[in-house]
């Protein structure tokens, strides 16, 4: 929650121009603003006070908005850490070919060799 006796209100417009470019070197809209206090982003809302007809946020705020966003992108495995896979073809790839030889269909060079029975 905002706390007007500790943070700086700022307007939409005015939190748009702080903002970093996004892509292709675009500004974040006013209305990018808008949705993201409405709707949310990934199930993350921006705090905001509605000041007579003016949305005000600050800049803590927008922090808060911003680490929520990021700790729930971590949070589902798609932060580079140790048990991330590296690559998710590779894995899967893997995974196929584990439950293949489970099920007698192992198609490998190895398994031809070895005189076992390859069914198709």
């Amino acid at each position: 929650m905002i706390d007007i006796s500790q943070e700086e209100l700022i307007t939409f417009a005015e939190a748009a121009k702080r903002l970093p470019r996004r892509r292709a070197g675009r500004k974040v809209n006013v209305s990018t603003l808008h949705r993201w206090c409405t709707r949310g982003c990934q199930g993350v809302r921006l705090e905001f006070l509605k000041i007579g007809g003016t949305r005000c946020t600050s800049m803590a705020a927008l922090q808060r908005f911003f680490d929520a966003l990021t700790e729930r992108d971590q949070g589902e495995g798609h932060g580079q850490g140790e048990d991330a896979p590296r690559n998710v073809t590779v894995s899967r790839k893997q995974s196929i070919a584990a439950a293949q030889r489970r099920l007698g269909l192992d198609r490998s060079p190895s398994a031809e060799s070895a005189g076992r029975t390859v069914t198709p």
